[in-house]
């Protein structure tokens, strides 16, 4: 069989088609893959990291401000476009996949638009409660969407496409111990990991960056910060971090990093983790038990990250601080008080494990093998 991929912008809409591709090509491995993803973006390199070869269309995202120079995005946007349908019907034409899957990111819009009306059979997975622009775009056009909460079906027109599966997870999460994945760092002691999405956060770096010299001062525990925004977010916390006279953190057992690559070990090796709270990596929170401190992105649509997080909070599994309320001294404080409390982090993590959904991507597999079976 042959499986397209569509997918982008963030690491929240790459890792779910990976982790599903993976399970297909462990249930089929004589199968072909092949990942569709926007010019400049992320999944041009993550994509290829995880052994597969990836095709890239020319596709802007549409912004829902009316100023000047927005309006003037989407222009060139529509633009753009009727080059990404082009660029879709080659990749397809020339693919000729038995099913394509979406996963989240404006270039799904073209990839799978251009696949139905081709007489492709297409599946979009929706990872949050509340469906984002593209996926309520898409309704109409995919044959099934997979959703990762039963609550999510009263957000759509025609309930009967909708299919409860979870949120897939990578393989790589399941194959770390935590003091396997400590010793495989070279770290010993507690470890707090952070990061605020593949695209960073401003705001939050400024915070993290505080929150780091708190430790850099008190030497309380192990940290590993993902700064986000590649190279440019690095060089932006080093020059915060310089302004406030620390240098040598990693003599203290501080490594900061523009993304964590090893984040299936990383986050096995963690004692704690702070982090936004988007759907897919709060089912990687769930499924290896990980205590957590969430700071929902306050802008996301209908509030789902922020609803999401209360899920968890409100079970114990995790602590929840709005961005608005929170500053790094909040922060530093919590999470000492969370790693001093050995029974609490036990019933945290006891709290998250309840929570999981470990056969989401199985699910999923079945789905789509479902789907492109009826084709054939």
């Amino acid at each position: 069989m042959r499986f397209l991929f569509t997918c982008g912008g963030t690491a929240g809409h790459i890792n779910p088609a990976v982790a599903i591709a993976g399970r297909l090509k462990y249930l089929l491995p004589e199968s072909e893959f092949l990942f569709v993803g926007a010019e400049g973006n992320m999944e041009e390199d993550l994509v290829p990291r995880e052994g597969y070869e990836i095709k890239l269309i020319s596709v802007y995202s549409l912004h829902r401000s009316i100023a000047p120079k927005e309006i003037a995005h989407n222009i060139a946007a529509l633009h753009k476009l009727s080059v990404a349908a082009r660029q879709s019907r080659e990749i397809i034409e020339s693919f000729r996949p038995d099913v394509v899957i979406g996963t989240g990111g404006y270039v799904c819009y073209p990839v799978i638009r251009m696949a139905k009306k081709m007489g492709v059979p297409t599946l979009i997975h929706e990872s949050n409660a509340v469906p984002g622009l593209t996926t309520k775009r898409l309704e109409s056009k995919a044959d099934v969407i997979m959703v990762g909460f039963e609550e999510s079906r009263k957000h759509y027109k025609r309930p009967e496409k909708v299919v409860v599966t979870g949120t897939p997870v990578r393989s790589g999460f399941m194959c770390w111990e935590k003091e396997q994945a400590k010793r495989s760092l070279g770290i010993s002691g507690p470890l707090v990991v952070t990061f605020w999405g593949s695209l960073g956060a401003k705001r939050m770096n400024a915070i993290m960056a505080d929150f780091i010299k708190l430790n850099y001062e008190a030497g309380a525990f192990r940290h590993i910060h993902a700064t986000g925004n590649g190279d440019e977010g690095l060089a932006s916390m080093r020059r915060m971090l310089d302004e406030r006279g620390v240098s040598g953190e990693a003599e203290k057992g501080i490594d900061i990093r523009p993304y964590i690559f090893d984040m299936p070990k990383v986050m096995a090796a963690a004692d704690l983790i702070i982090c936004r709270s988007g759907a897919s990596t709060l089912s990687e929170l769930t499924l290896i038990g990980k205590p957590a401190i969430l700071v929902p992105y306050p802008y996301a649509t209908n509030n789902h990250q922020e609803k999401n997080a209360r899920v968890l909070s409100d079970k114990g599994g995790a602590v929840l601080i709005k961005d608005s309320e929170c500053t790094a001294e909040q922060l530093f404080d919590t999470v000492n008080e969370i790693l001093k409390d050995s029974e609490r982090m036990k019933k945290m993590s006891e709290a998250m494990r309840g929570l999981s959904a470990p056969g989401a991507t199985d699910k999923i597999a079945e789905t789509v093998l479902e789907l492109a079976q009826k084709r054939s």
